[in-house]
């Protein structure tokens, strides 16, 4: 599993012209599912995003958590994240999982996030959804399970 993470002073999802979901300071993690994803992919991968220190300190170091700050964990799938762009001009989704595992994995890796933290909203899967955050720093990082 891939997650793009990216440091928020706040962030949304727009479905069908609603907010579905929405976070103040924290994490906004757009969540790609690859062919051979697991649970366990799901939950290593859950286990570095909360414990991800990315967040300054009374130093100005990133030294704490989302947990650490309290703050929001806005979980939104995106199933681009899997894309092989090596090649060519356009993108092939040969390593995404198919639409129901990937379902299924995003909706485990919810659920376990929702039993482990108390501030997680969510996209949609497989919606036509809008995404809009204000990066804090800018900070993005790239992380795999």
């Amino acid at each position: 599993m891939i997650a793009l993470i990216q440091r928020v002073t706040n962030a949304n999802v727009i479905v069908e012209k609603q907010i579905i979901g929405e976070i103040e300071q924290g994490i906004l993690a757009l969540i790609g599912v690859e062919k051979n994803d697991s649970h366990a992919n799901a939950d290593r991968l859950l286990e570095r995003l909360l414990g991800y220190r990315i967040f300054s300190d009374q130093d100005d170091k990133m030294n704490l958590s989302v947990a650490d700050i309290g703050g929001g964990l806005l979980l939104v799938p995106q199933f681009t994240l899997a894309a092989d762009t090596r090649k060519g001009k356009r993108p092939s989704f040969s390593s995404a999982a198919p639409p129901a595992t990937g379902a299924e994995l995003f909706d485990y890796f919810v659920s376990q996030a929702k039993q482990n933290y108390n501030q997680v909203a969510t996209g949609q899967f497989g919606a036509d959804m809008q995404v809009s955050l204000c990066n804090d720093g800018p900070v993005t990082f790239w992380l795999t399970a």
